[in-house]
C-alpha cells in the first residue's frame, strides 16, 4: 500500500466518523449520552483554541476564561435582552471575544517584559477584570441570566440534537483551525517565536503579526463556544462561568494531549473528560479523577511533550513502513541572489551606513557616535577588545536595538525605524556568538524558516533551498535532527546556514570562528570566501587577527564605543592607539 492510498484511507476514516458523529442524535442514543458527548466536543474546542496561542507560540494564557465568558453574554444579552435569534448571536460572541483578544495583544504584545510568567498573570487579571464588570453592570447584575425562554432550532427533533450538532461544528472547526496554523507559514512562525522570539523578529518572522492573529483565533473560538453553552445551561451566572475549572482544564489538556501538535489538545481532552465526566458520582467519580491527577503527573515526568508526540514517535518506530511516511531530504535548489537596487560595484557608494549612531543601556554608553560605511562586495572586519560594542553595533543595524540618536542607512534609506524582521526582509541577515537556534524544529526547518521569511521563497521552493544550504555548510546528514543533537561547530555552520538561506546583500557573522579548532577555521574562512565571492558583503566581528587580516578588505576597531581606526588590515594593525587598547605590542605589524 503506498502513501497515497494510506491518505485516500485517512480521509475516508474522517467521512465515516463524521458521519456516525452526525447521526447520533438521530439514532435516538439517550439524553445522558448527547449530554455527555457535548461536553466532548465543548472540551476538545476549548483546549484547541487555547493551544493555538498558548501551545503553538508559547504565550500561556489563564485568560481563556474571559474570551469563554464573553462569548457567553454576549449571546445570553442579545437573545433575552435585544431579542436577536440565538444562532445569529454566535458569530457576534466570536466577533466580541475576539476583539477583546485583539485588544489585549494590541497592548501586551507591544512590550517585550510581558512574556513568560508576567503574560500568565496578566491574562488572568483580564478574567477578573471582565468578570467583575459583568458582574456589577446590568449585563449580569448579580442574578444572573436565564435563557430557558429563548427559541433554538431544533435539529433531530429536539433542542439538545441542535446543542450536540454546533458542539461537534466548534470542535471540527477548531481541530480544523489548528491543523491549517500548524501546516501553514504562520505555524512555523509561531513556533519560532515559541523557542526565541527575538531570534524569530531577527530572521524575519513578524511576530507581532503573528501573535496577534494567533491570540485573535484563540480568543474567537472560545468566544463562540461559549454561546453556545450558555443555552445548553440555559442560565449563567459569573460564578459558573469564569470558575477556575474554565481556566486550568484547558491548559491541562492540552499539556497531557500535547500542546504543540494540532491534534494533541483534542485527544487530552477527550481523555480526561472521560475521565472526570464518565463517572458521574460515586468511587467511580473519584477514581477518574485520581486518574487523571496520576496521569498528568506521569505525563509531565515521562512525556514531557504530550501523548501524541509520543505516540507518533512509537508509530513511525513500530509501524510497517509502506504505512510510515519517511522524511527525505527535497532535492537541493540554489537560490537566486537578491538584486542591488542601487548600488553596484561599477558605482562603489555604500551598501551600509552607520551615521553617528549613539546606543545606551542605561548609565553605561556602548556605543558613541559611530560611524561606519561598508562598500558593496567587500569584507569589514569588526574587532576590538570585549565590551567595546561590536555586538551592540551588529544589533542596532538589525533592528534588535532601538539606537538612541544617529541613523542607518542601508542602500540609501535609512532603516534604524524599522522592525526587525522588516530589516530582515532587505536583506540583512547575522549569525549569533552564542547559537540560537529554535530548539523544537529541525535544522532543516532552522534554515527554511529564515528562506520563507528573510528570503520571501514559497514554502516548497524553502525546503529546497535550505537542503542546499546544508548541503554547503557539510550539514546534510543531520538536516532531520534537532539543534540539540548536534556539536558546537555544527551549530555554528547551522548559523551560517541559516543566515544565507536569508539571500542576504548583507551578512553579519557576530564571532562564528570562537570555539572552533584550527580545522574547522580554515573551513569556515573558505566558505566565508566563497560567500564574498557570490556578491555578498560581509562584516564580521571576530578576535581571531590571522583570520581578520586573511579575509579583511578593511577593519574597523572599536573601544569604549566609538570608533578608534577604519582601513586597510596593515594600516590598521600599525595604528598606535590600536596597539596600545586592543592588540599589545607583540602582535603589532
Amino acid at each position: 500500500m503506498d502513501l497515497s492510498a494510506n491518505r485516500v484511507t485517512a480521509y475516508g476514516s474522517l467521512v465515516v466518523l463524521a458521519a456516525v458523529l452526525i447521526g447520533i442524535p438521530a439514532s435516538n442514543v439517550p439524553p445522558f449520552y448527547i449530554a455527555f458527548l457535548y461536553l466532548v466536543f465543548f472540551w476538545i474546542s476549548m483546549a484547541t483554541s487555547w493551544t493555538i496561542l498558548s501551545g503553538f507560540a508559547g504565550y500561556w494564557s489563564f485568560g481563556h476564561a474571559a474570551f469563554f465568558g464573553t462569548g457567553v453574554y454576549t449571546a445570553a444579552t442579545l437573545a433575552t435582552k435585544f431579542g436577536v435569534p440565538f444562532l445569529l448571536t454566535l458569530p457576534l460572541a466570536a466577533a466580541v471575544a475576539a476583539a477583546l483578544g485583539t485588544g489585549v495583544g494590541w497592548l501586551v504584545f507591544r512590550l517585550k517584559r510581558l512574556r513568560g510568567e508576567l503574560f500568565a498573570l496578566l491574562t488572568i487579571s483580564v478574567t477578573f477584570v471582565v468578570a467583575t464588570i459583568i458582574s456589577n453592570t446590568p449585563i449580569d447584575g448579580g442574578s444572573g441570566v436565564y435563557l430557558i425562554s429563548v427559541p433554538v432550532p431544533s435539529l433531530f427533533g429536539s433542542q439538545n440534537g441542535t446543542i450536540y450538532t454546533l458542539g461537534l461544528f466548534f470542535a471540527a472547526l477548531s481541530i480544523a483551525v489548528a491543523y491549517w496554523v500548524f501546516s501553514s507559514r504562520m505555524g512555523l512562525g509561531l513556533f519560532a517565536i515559541h523557542d526565541d522570539e527575538d531570534a524569530a523578529e531577527v530572521k524575519g518572522v513578524p511576530t507581532f503579526r503573528y501573535k496577534l492573529a494567533a491570540i485573535a483565533l484563540s480568543s474567537g473560538i472560545a468566544g463562540a463556544v461559549g454561546g453556545v453553552y450558555s443555552i445548553y445551561v440555559s442560565y449563567v451566572t459569573v460564578g459558573e462561568t469564569f470558575e477556575i475549572t474554565v481556566i486550568m482544564y484547558p491548559v491541562v489538556m492540552s499539556i497531557f494531549g500535547g500542546s504543540r501538535h494540532w491534534i494533541g489538545p483534542a485527544l487530552g481532552a477527550i481523555i480526561i473528560t472521560v475521565a472526570l465526566y464518565g463517572f458521574p458520582a460515586g468511587p467511580q467519580a473519584a477514581l477518574g479523577r485520581g486518574g487523571v491527577a496520576l496521569g498528568l503527573i506521569l505525563v509531565v515526568l515521562l512525556l514531557p511533550d504530550g501523548v501524541t508526540p509520543s505516540l507518533l514517535r512509537l508509530w513511525r518506530r513500530w509501524a510497517p513502513k509502506s504505512l510510515v511516511r519517511r522524511s527525505v531530504l527535497p532535492a537541493p535548489m540554489e537560490p537566486m541572489p537578491r538584486l542591488a537596487s542601487g548600488s553596484s560595484m561599477a558605482n562603489p557608494a555604500p551598501v551600509l551606513e552607520c551615521r553617528d549612531v549613539w546606543k545606551g543601556f542605561g548609565g553605561v554608553q556602548a556605543l558613541r557616535g559611530v560611524t561606519i560605511d561598508v562598500r558593496p562586495g567587500e569584507i569589514l572586519g569588526l574587532v576590538g577588545p570585549n565590551g567595546s560594542g561590536k555586538s551592540t553595533l551588529i544589533n542596532v543595524i538589525t533592528g534588535h536595538f532601538v539606537l538612541d540618536r544617529g541613523a542607518v542607512v542601508f542602500d540609501g534609506t535609512p532603516i534604524d525605524t524599522l522592525p526587525a524582521h522588516r530589516i530582515a526582509q532587505l536583506g540583512i541577515a547575522r549569525s549569533y556568538q552564542i547559537p540560537r537556534p529554535f530548539n523544537h524544529l529541525t535544522v532543516l526547518d532552522n534554515v527554511a524558516l529564515a528562506a520563507v521569511f528573510g528570503g520571501g521563497s514559497s514554502e516548497s521552493e524553502a525546503r529546497r533551498e535550505a537542503a542546499h544550504w546544508l548541503g554547503y555548510t557539510g550539514l546534510a546528514a543531520h538536516a532531520f535532527d534537532l539543534p540539540g543533537r548536534i556539536n558546537l561547530h555544527e551549530r555554528k555552520f547551522l548559523e551560517l546556514a541559516r543566515a544565507l538561506a536569508a539571500r542576504p546583500r548583507v551578512l553579519l557573522l557576530d564571532e562564528v570562528l570562537s570555539g572552533l579548532n584550527n580545522t574547522e577555521i580554515d573551513e569556515a574562512l573558505n566558505l566565508m570566501r566563497d560567500i564574498r565571492a557570490r556578491g555578498t558583503t560581509i562584516i564580521f566581528v571576530e578576535h581571531l587577527m590571522r583570520a581578520v587580516v586573511a579575509l579583511s578588505d578593511r577593519v574597523a576597531v572599536l573601544n569604549g564605543g566609538t570608533l578608534i581606526a577604519l582601513g586597510t588590515p596593515e594600516e590598521t594593525m600599525r595604528d598606535k592607539e590600536v596597539v596600545n587598547v586592543y592588540l599589545g605590542k607583540a602582535h603589532a605589524f
